[in-house]
C-alpha cells in the first residue's frame, strides 16, 4: 500500500470553508448527470465537491448576519476537518502486515485520467456505502474516498456518487441497478454487498448468482471498470461466520470469473483486530456492525491507494496484456 497523506490539507480548508459562499460555474455533464442522481436518491450523503479556483466562481455580496452565519459555518468546518486531519494520528491506518490479494487493475479509469476526461465513480451499497455510523457526510467512505483521489489527481474532474441505501442487499440493489447505475454511465463501479445477506439468512450462492447478473449487465452497458467490496468484520457479521464465509469465498469466485476486482474488506479489517492489535470498539460503533469515523476513513484510504496503484501500473503500461486488460492479479 502506499504511504498514507493527511486528509484535509490548509488550502482544500479554506476553499471548502468558502465554497458556501460561492457560486460555480456549470459544471461538466458527466458530472452533472451523476450528481444529478445522487441529489435525488441521497441528499445528505453527496460527495464533497473539487475546489474551485478563482477564475470559476463570483463572491456574493453578504449581510452581517450573513456574515454571523457563514462565520458560524466556517467553525464548524474547521472544526470537523481537524478531527479528520487527526483521525490516523489517534490510530494509525496501516495495510495488512502480510498483504492481501490485490483488486485488480482498472484500465477504464486510467485511460479516462490520461485523456483528461472526466471519471465518474459510483460506490454503490448499502448502509456501509451510505454511511451510517459516521459522525458527518464527511466522513462517509465514499467523501473521504473523493477526496483522496483529487488530491492525488489535482487537475481531473472526479465524480464519486453515494448511492447506497441502507437495509439492501443483491434482490433490492438489482431494482435500482439501471437508473442508480448504468444510466449514470460510471468509469467505475464500487459495489459493496453481502453483509445484509448474511444477517438475513440469505442463500449466499443466490445472491453471489444475483451479483454476477448484475456485473454482467453493467459490463455490457459500457464496460466500467468494477470493483466488489465483501463483507464487514464485525461482530454482528462473525456471529454468522459459516455464512459470511461462504459469501466472501463466492463473491471472490465471481470476481474471478467475471474478471473484475474486488478490496477484501473482511480481510482487512480483520487484520485491524488480529494483526494490528486493534480493539473492535475502536473501529466499529455500538451495534456491533457498522464502522466508525476512524474505520470508514481507513477503508476509503486502502481502497484509495489500491484504486491509485492501480492505475498508476495502467498508466505506465506496467504487465498488461491486451487480452487481459480487465483483470490482472498483482
Amino acid at each position: 500500500m502506499s504511504s498514507l497523506r493527511p486528509f484535509y490539507p490548509t488550502a482544500w480548508l479554506a476553499v471548502s470553508a468558502a465554497a458556501m459562499l460561492l457560486l460555480v460555474t456549470p459544471m461538466s455533464q458527466s458530472r452533472a448527470q451523476a450528481q444529478a442522481v445522487q441529489a435525488t436518491q441521497a441528499p445528505a450523503q453527496t460527495a464533497n465537491p473539487a475546489p474551485a479556483s478563482p477564475s470559476q466562481t463570483t463572491v456574493a455580496a453578504t449581510s452581517p448576519e450573513q456574515r454571523g452565519i457563514t462565520a458560524r459555518a466556517i467553525d464548524k468546518v474547521k472544526q470537523v476537518a481537524k478531527s479528520a486531519g487527526d483521525i490516523f494520528s489517534r490510530v494509525p491506518c496501516l495495510p495488512p502486515k502480510g498483504g492481501s490479494k490485490a483488486m485488480g487493475s482498472l484500465p477504464h479509469v486510467a485511460n479516462k485520467l490520461v485523456a483528461g476526461q472526466p471519471v465518474v465513480i459510483v460506490a454503490f451499497g448499502s448502509s456501509s456505502t451510505a454511511g451510517y455510523g459516521a459522525s458527518s457526510p464527511d466522513f462517509n467512505y465514499p467523501n473521504r474516498l473523493a477526496a483522496q483521489l483529487r488530491r492525488h489527481y489535482p487537475t481531473a474532474d472526479i465524480t464519486v456518487v453515494n448511492a447506497g441505501v441502507g437495509g439492501e442487499d443483491a434482490p433490492e440493489m438489482m431494482k435500482r441497478l439501471q437508473t442508480q447505475v448504468i444510466d449514470v454511465h460510471p468509469d467505475m463501479v464500487i459495489w459493496q454487498v453481502g453483509t445484509n445477506a448474511v444477517l438475513r439468512n440469505l442463500d449466499p450462492a443466490d445472491t453471489a448468482k444475483l451479483v454476477e447478473d448484475g456485473i454482467s449487465r453493467i459490463q455490457s452497458a459500457g464496460g466500467a471498470d468494477i470493483v466488489l467490496v465483501d463483507p464487514q468484520y464485525s461482530p454482528a457479521v462473525n456471529q454468522r461466520a459459516e455464512s459470511a464465509g461462504k459469501m466472501i469465498k463466492l463473491l471472490g469466485k465471481v470476481a474471478e470469473l467475471r474478471k473484475v476486482g474486488i478490496f477484501p474488506r473482511f480481510e482487512v479489517m480483520r487484520d485491524w483486530h488480529e494483526n494490528q492489535s486493534i480493539p473492535v470498539e475502536s473501529f466499529v460503533i455500538a451495534d456491533g456492525l457498522h464502522m466508525n469515523d476512524w474505520g470508514y476513513a481507513c477503508f476509503a484510504q486502502l481502497l484509495g491507494d489500491d484504486i491509485i496503484r492501480s492505475v498508476g501500473q495502467i498508466k505506465l503500461g506496467v504487465n498488461v496484456p491486451a487480452d487481459v486488460r480487465t483483470y490482472r492479479p498483482m
